[in-house]
Order: structure tokens, then sequence, then C-alpha cells
């Protein structure tokens, strides 16, 4: 691992061992946050906020591959898997086998996993506005989190 780089200006905090001064703990707890705002909105919809994830992706792009989606959302397979057979269970989506490469798994909706889409639009504004702030400031927010995570992803 590379030593983080110096930088002629004072720190900004006196003990950076500290828990409330760590990043890492900002941007997790932060996260608690959105998963009990995702948890209180998705509930009534008997859905998870992974699975809403897996739904934004397909919503995009029907019929795709599973290792598509674990590269959209940073998932493995172990992971992605389960999250794939509750929502074919619910029968929100469903699983078929390539017809040109059997070993893949092609993902893709079913009427009701292309009506819930409607059903949820509201989502993403519910959460803007449990943040408390502007949709330019969620947006700013977003994009500087984006350039973190590319950062970081880098840099690992």
């Amino acid at each position: 691992m590379k030593s983080p780089p110096t930088s002629s200006r004072a720190p900004r905090v006196a003990d950076k061992q500290k828990l409330e001064n760590q990043l890492c703990f900002a941007l997790y707890s932060t996260l608690l946050g959105v998963n009990k705002v995702y948890r209180g909105l998705l509930r009534e919809f008997d859905l998870t906020y992974p699975q809403y994830l897996v739904m934004l992706v397909l919503w995009e792009r029907d019929q795709i591959n599973v290792s598509e989606i674990c590269e959209q959302l940073y998932l493995e397979t172990t992971t992605l898997t389960p999250l794939l057979k509750r929502l074919e269970t619910r029968g929100l989506i469903s699983r078929r086998r390539s017809a040109e490469d059997e070993r893949q798994v092609i993902v893709g909706l079913t009427e009701e996993g292309r009506a819930l889409r409607q059903q949820l639009k509201h989502v993403p504004d519910c959460l803007g506005a449990a943040m408390g702030g502007s949709l330019d400031d969620v947006v700013e927010l977003r994009d500087k989190l984006t350039k973190v995570r590319s950062k970081l992803f880098q840099a690992a």
C-alpha cells in the first residue's frame, strides 16, 4: 500500500484516530441512514434495498447477463444469486441460460417487474427530501462520491 501524500496544510482534526474523525465511519453510518430510509420506502413493496438496486439495473437494461449486474453493483455472484432467486420467486424477474453460452444466465423483467418501476418512481425524490437538500445538493454529493469511489478502486 502506498503511503498517503504529504500536504503542507495543517490537519483539520486534532486526533486522526478518533472515531468521529474517520471518513470511513462517516460514510458507513451515513449508509446506515440511507438504508433505513429505503427500508421504510420499500417495505410496502416487500423489496429490500439490494433488490431495489437490481431492479434499477434491469429497468435500465432488460435481459442482461448476471455478470453484468454484478459488475454494475460491485457484487460477487455469490451475493447476487440469492437476491435474484428471491426476485424470481416474487415474480419480478425470470432467469434463463443463454442460448449462445450455457454458462451465462440472462436475467429479464416480468410484466410485474416492469410495472413495479412506475410504482416506485417516487423513491429517489423521497430520499432527497429525507436528506434535506435540494436536487442540486443531491446531484453534487452523488458526483463527489462517484469520484471518490473511482479513486479508491484505482488505489486498491
